[in-house]
C-alpha cells in the first residue's frame, strides 16, 4: 500500500503564470489538487474610494489602470455612466472613435491572451508573433492618444483628441493583415495535436454553473450562452454593425480558447465597417460644463469588455465628485470558479485552467 502526506504548496504570487501579482495556496495529495485557495489583494490601490475625493474627469485615468490591457473599455464604462446621469448626447464622429479603440484594445487584449497562454503551456514562437500584431496595435492607439498602455483618452461627452491625419487608413491597413496573421495562428497551434491534448476537456463546467457563478464573456458563451452586451443590450453604436456572438458548447479551456479567436474575427468585422462609416468631420465632444456635475441619484450601465461584463455604478448628490463609486470587475467573478474547476485535477493542468479564464489581477483587486 502507498502512502502519501497532503502537502501544501504556493503557486505565486510573483510567477508569470499567474498573470499577474496573485496567489493560489495548493493542497496536494501526489500530483492530485485537493484544495485551492485563491489569495488575492496584491494590488489593491482602493480605485472606488479615492475616485469619491476626485471629479469624473480626474477619474478617468484610475480606470485605466484597473484591466490595463483593455483600458480603452474602462475609460468608456465610466465616461458613460456620467453621461446617462446627465443625459448628454455623444457627437458621431466620437462615438466612432470610441469603437474603433475598443474593438483595436479588444483584439491587443485577446492577442496578449493568446500569446501568455501558449507561453503557459510550453509554447514559444506563438507569444513572440501575439506581441508583434499587438505592436502594430499600441503604436496606432500612441498615435492617437500620447500613450501605449493608460490611455487617459475617452472624456465625459466624446474623445480628447481626433483622429489624426492618414490614420483611419493605418486602421484599415491593419485589418487584412490581422485576418491573414489569423490563419497563422492556427496552423501553428489549433490544430496542434500537444496543444489539443493539453486543453480539451480541461477545466470544463457547465452552462449552470457559468451562471451561477455570474461568469461572463468567453467564460460565459463557452457553455453556449449566447450574451455580448454589444448584442443583447447596445450601447454607443453598436446596433449599427453587422457581426456574430461566437459561442461553444463544451465548457472547457479549448472552447474558450476557440471563443476568443473568433471575437477577434468579429471585432474586424466591427472595425471595418467603422472605418468605412467614418464620419469626414464632426466635432469630437459635446458641449459640456467645465467642472461637471452629476445631477442627484444613481446610474449603473454596463458594456463587454474583453473579459466580459463589466459596470458601473456611480451614486451623486449633485456635486462634482461622486458619493459612491462602484465598478462590477468581470476578472474578479470570473476568478471565483477556481477553486471548484481545480479540485480533483492534476497539478500539471494547474496553469492550463487558470491561464484559459483570462484574468488580469488590476481588475480583479481595483
Amino acid at each position: 500500500m502507498i502512502r502519501t502526506e497532503e502537502m501544501l504548496l504556493n503557486v505565486g504570487p510573483q510567477h508569470p503564470s499567474t498573470h499577474g501579482v496573485f496567489r493560489l495556496v495548493v493542497k496536494i495529495d501526489g500530483e492530485i489538487i485537493k484544495e485551492a485557495t485563491p489569495v488575492i489583494g496584491y494590488l489593491h490601490r482602493g480605485t472606488e474610494k479615492l475616485a469619491e475625493d476626485l471629479q469624473y474627469t480626474q477619474i478617468i485615468p484610475y480606470t485605466d489602470r484597473l484591466d490595463y490591457l483593455a483600458a480603452m473599455t474602462n475609460n468608456y464604462v465610466l465616461c458613460h455612466a456620467v453621461e446617462t446621469m446627465m443625459g448628454i448626447e455623444i457627437p458621431e464622429r466620437a462615438e466612432y472613435l470610441r469603437v474603433i479603440v475598443m474593438e483595436l484594445g479588444r483584439v491587443a487584449s485577446h492577442l496578449v491572451w493568446w500569446g501568455t497562454y501558449l507561453l503557459d503551456i510550453g509554447a514559444t514562437s506563438p507569444f513572440l508573433y501575439a506581441f508583434r500584431e499587438r505592436e502594430m496595435i499600441i503604436n496606432m492607439l500612441n498615435e492617437l492618444s500620447g500613450a501605449r498602455l493608460t490611455f487617459n483618452y475617452m472624456r465625459v461627452g466624446g474623445v480628447k483628441w481626433d483622429a489624426p491625419e492618414g490614420w483611419i487608413e493605418k486602421v484599415r491597413d491593419f485589418i487584412p493583415y490581422m485576418r491573414e496573421q489569423l490563419k497563422g495562428y492556427h496552423q501553428l497551434v489549433t490544430g496542434n495535436e500537444i496543444f489539443l491534448n493539453r486543453v480539451k476537456g480541461i477545466g470544463a463546467y457547465t452552462k449552470e454553473d457559468a451562471i451561477n457563478f455570474s461568469l461572463s464573456g468567453a467564460n460565459l458563451r463557452c457553455t453556449g450562452v449566447k450574451w455580448d452586451l454589444r448584442k443583447n443590450e447596445p450601447y454607443s453604436i453598436y446596433d449599427r454593425f453587422d457581426f456574430d456572438v461566437p459561442i461553444r458548447n463544451d465548457g472547457d479551456a479549448w472552447s474558450r480558447y476557440h471563443c476568443r479567436m473568433e471575437e477577434i474575427v468579429e471585432s474586424l468585422k466591427i472595425l471595418e465597417q467603422a472605418v468605412e462609416q467614418f464620419p469626414q468631420e464632426g466635432p469630437i465632444l459635446a458641449r459640456v460644463p467645465k467642472i461637471i456635475k452629476a445631477p442627484k441619484g444613481e446610474a449603473f450601465v454596463r458594456i463587454e469588455s474583453p473579459r466580459g461584463e463589466i459596470g458601473c455604478y456611480i451614486a451623486s448628490d449633485g456635486k462634482k465628485e461622486p458619493y459612491r463609486l462602484k465598478f462590477r470587475r468581470p476578472s474578479f467573478y470570473n476568478l471565483q470558479i477556481l477553486p471548484k474547476l481545480l479540485k480533483g485535477e492534476n497539478m500539471a493542468n494547474l496553469i492550463a485552467i487558470l491561464g484559459a479564464i483570462d484574468i488580469v489581477l488590476g481588475e480583479v483587486d481595483g
